[in-house]
């Protein structure tokens, strides 16, 4: 037998495992990951919610630190939610103090005098975000060579949830900046629940220099291949309900005294439910990201202490943050992916002696046959892939201004190598540089590139922080009680027309709108008795999967998810089927079918797979239309011939064409404007292409039961 790798772990840090945690041994992924993390070897590591990922990151590199003799800052932990960051602190602080080290705490919310005291005494480890470390590289208050040149290892946790869309660009083009500001390669483990894809995921990981690094994923127990696991366990049921009210009533009345956590996929549902069950005298307490930080937080610590209580929420709680035992989950309708119902049915059945479970309650036929389709993937151990989004031109243009505001002045021929040639942050990237010199955003004089007077004027507010945040959100006016902070309200909600009082509900109560303040984007309100609106629009495209929407096609078909399903849920299913089957989905392909004075094409292939085709056969489809997950809509006056000879072009896999692009979706594109208009234009394109499912669709078979001859 070889050696115990817990025998490598330093003593102090077994000693207190033992006796201050108390645990009789480590987890298999704890014990897996003390070997490559301590040879210095990058990791993604790998385990469903509460697999102690943390810890398994933590304690080889704490190890590590003492027997190297690290001095100084030397480990990031970098989280995508502030609200994590703030719940893991104290932990991760806890266990440096074991071996005389400090943990730090530093992101938006930080107050400058705890800023002042880490840059004057840094902590050994300190806990932050990707925006707030490029900000420690632009700001001059921090003299980052100092604070930043000692670190060895960055830890990025939910690191799925960054590789999924921009920050996980900005988050590698910050840490290859961060290589050359220390001169010196830094270890790289990744933390994440199960993806389809994890070895993509490491190399993504590893950035510039993936081939020349030493890694591995770190996984036991999980079958990685193919993105495809060994078969699920937990207590999952599917129940039809029919309305947000109907929901309301179920969770009143089922399992009472239990902590349940409730999951919705909109701000608006959230707001709905909550006032519903308050109604019915739940305690119930609510999360989503338009609540004010201290209303979030005091939502969280009560629920964390109560017990026969019910917490609604967004996916701002399906990431590791610990809201306490609970007992249950619910998910109103259904998530988009696989992956999130494993992070939130992960947040059950950690107690000794529980199971993980969640009951689903879809509001409309449509939720059902989402939530039965995902489940039926579940149920195969299938998880999504994480795909990088791709053409990220716009975080090329916010990098380079960043750049030269760290370095205040870079050479415009060498500006390439502070990204270690990482791809598109490299030479491919000139013409995107040509266009902000020529557009003023950066000047250049003599060889060297500087901050020229556009950057100046639409990015230099308070110190240039808006440079550090890689999307766009939607203007919303904060919503006062006096003085103190509800939360956030859509402009919509204040402008749109209405008759009576402007109420709005937020927080799970309804509020009167009395006064507002439309240059500091204010609203001040009163409570109300009820009537609130809740509303909050979004510049994300929607849309489902090519799999997801495949599955579902299944279910249709008649197919069920192998998890028990209420007499309402079978009903319901049955009569969509019998409704709605005949006339857009057949066993044997494709179905082209006429609705009133439409043609519809059924592909069942998701909304970017039909956006695709809608612009690739645009002889034959709608110019006039939004496609759908499930269909595309063709010219009215369509002929067999038509679609024949439409078809015929693509039979030997002829190119595909990028989908059509709404110029608000370009506005919604931060830093858009600092592109060249084609080059802004075909990023959000090739972000909603799916080439792969339009070509699988169109190598199927397609039945026409109404196109004209």
């Amino acid at each position: 037998m070889g050696a115990d790798p817990v025998d490598r772990l330093d003593p102090v840090v077994l000693h207190h495992i033992v006796n201050t945690l108390g645990w009789p041994d480590l987890r298999p992924l704890q014990r897996d990951a003390i070997g490559p993390l301590m040879d210095g070897e990058d990791a993604i590591l790998l385990a469903p919610t509460a697999g102690g990922k943390t810890e398994a990151a933590c304690f080889p590199l704490l190890s590590t630190m003492r027997a190297g003799g690290w001095d100084g800052l030397s480990v990031l932990y970098l989280c995508p939610l502030k609200a994590l960051l703030n719940n893991l602190a104290s932990r991760v602080d806890a266990y440096a103090n074991w071996l005389g080290f400090r943990a730090g705490l530093w992101h938006g919310d930080t107050k400058q005098s705890q800023r002042r005291r880490m840059r004057t005494d840094p902590p050994q480890i300190l806990l932050t975000t990707p925006e707030s470390l490029e900000s420690m590289l632009l700001g001059t208050t921090t003299d980052h060579e100092v604070f930043l040149g000692g670190v060895r290892a960055v830890v990025v946790d939910e690191v799925h949830a960054f590789a999924g869309d921009d920050r996980g660009w900005h988050l590698l083009a910050v840490l290859e900046r961060l290589e050359r500001l220390t001169g010196h390669r830094i270890q790289r483990v990744g933390l994440s629940a199960t993806v389809g894809n994890p070895q993509d995921l490491l190399t993504w990981l590893q950035g510039a220099s993936a081939a020349e690094r030493p890694g591995r994923v770190v996984a036991p127990g999980v079958d990685l291949p193919g993105g495809a696991g060994a078969p699920p366990a937990g207590e999952v049921e599917l129940d039809y309900v029919g309305s947000v009210t109907n929901a309301a009533k179920v969770i009143a009345a089922l399992h009472r005294g239990e902590k349940r956590l409730v999951f919705c996929d909109s701000r608006r549902q959230v707001e709905e439910l909550g006032a519903a069950l308050r109604a019915r005298d739940v305690q119930v307490f609510l999360s989503h990201a338009s609540l004010s930080v201290e209303e979030r937080t005091r939502s969280e610590q009560a629920f964390a202490e109560a017990r026969d209580c019910v917490i609604v929420s967004t996916s701002t709680l399906e990431l590791g943050i610990d809201v306490g035992d609970l007992d249950r989950v619910i998910q109103i309708d259904a998530p988009d992916t696989v992956a999130s119902f494993l992070q939130r049915i992960g947040r059950t059945g950690r107690r000794q002696g529980s199971a993980r479970n969640c009951l689903f309650l879809a509001t409309d036929k449509e939720a059902l046959l989402h939530a039965a389709g995902l489940l039926l993937l579940w149920s195969r151990g299938w998880v999504e892939p994480v795909d990088p989004p791709p053409e990220p031109r716009h975080l090329v243009a916010q990098q380079l201004l960043a750049l030269v505001l760290q370095k205040h002045r870079v050479g415009d021929r060498l500006w390439p190598q502070e990204w270690n040639g990482l791809v598109p942050f490299d030479r491919s990237a000139a013409p995107i540089l040509r266009n902000m010199v020529e557009q003023g955003f950066l000047d250049s004089d003599e060889g060297m590139l500087f901050i020229g007077p556009e950057a100046e004027r639409r990015f230099g507010k308070r110190h240039f922080i808006e440079l550090t945040a890689s999307f766009t959100a939607p203007p919303q006016f904060t919503v006062l009680s006096g003085r103190k902070e509800i939360g956030s309200a859509d402009t919509s909600v204040l402008t749109e027309e209405r008759e009576g009082p402007r109420l709005l509900l937020l927080g799970g109560r309804s509020w009167r709108v009395t006064h507002i303040d439309w240059s500091r984007r204010r609203a001040f309100v009163e409570p109300a008795d009820g009537g609130g609106v809740a509303k909050w629009t979004s510049g994300a495209v929607s849309g489902l999967s090519f799999a997801l929407t495949r599955a579902m096609r299944e279910v249709m078909l008649g197919t069920d998810p192998p998890v028990p399903l209420t007499s309402r849920a079978r009903t319901a299913l049955s009569e969509l089927r019998e409704g709605q089957a005949p006339s857009t989905v057949h066993p044997g392909g494709t179905l082209i079918t006429r609705e009133g004075d439409g043609v519809r094409w059924w592909t069942w292939a998701g909304y970017r797979a039909n956006a695709t085709l809608t612009a690739t056969l645009s002889s034959v489809t709608d110019p006039v239309q939004r496609p759908t997950d499930f269909s595309v809509r063709l010219r009215e006056d369509v002929t067999t011939a038509m679609w024949a000879k439409a078809r015929e072009g693509m039979r030997s896999d002829g190119p595909l064409v990028l989908p059509d692009v709404d110029p608000r979706a370009v506005r919604g594109l931060k830093f858009a404007a600092v592109l060249p208009e084609r080059l802004a234009f075909a990023t959000v394109a090739a972000r909603l292409a799916d080439f792969d499912g339009a070509r699988r669709v169109l190598k199927e078979p397609v039945r026409l039961q109404a196109l004209h001859t």
